[in-house]
């Protein structure tokens, strides 16, 4: 029992751990929600970042703050995407 707690205890600790991403797939995934922008104006503000695959740069913008995520994507969050624009 002690063990599955020590588990869960890394697994939420490297969850929270910013890692470097590939500038490419920031750019992509700045693409995607400037894009999920201009089509849906009416929504501002709500979106939390980009889930993108890291090979074909296909993504979907997201709005919880803990997204799951398959095995060759990873999270953009969109504070960033915005400084990576400047």
């Amino acid at each position: 029992m002690y063990a599955l707690r020590q588990e869960q205890a890394n697994f939420t600790a490297s969850i929270n751990q910013s890692s470097l991403i590939d500038p490419a797939v920031i750019r992509a995934a700045g693409k995607i929600y400037y894009t999920y922008c201009e089509v849906h104006p009416e929504i501002v503000g709500q979106a939390s970042g980009v889930a993108i695959n890291r090979v074909n740069h296909r993504g979907k913008v997201i709005f919880t703050h803990q997204p799951v995520l398959l095995p060759q994507e990873c999270f953009v969050p969109l504070n960033q995407i915005e400084s990576h624009m400047y």
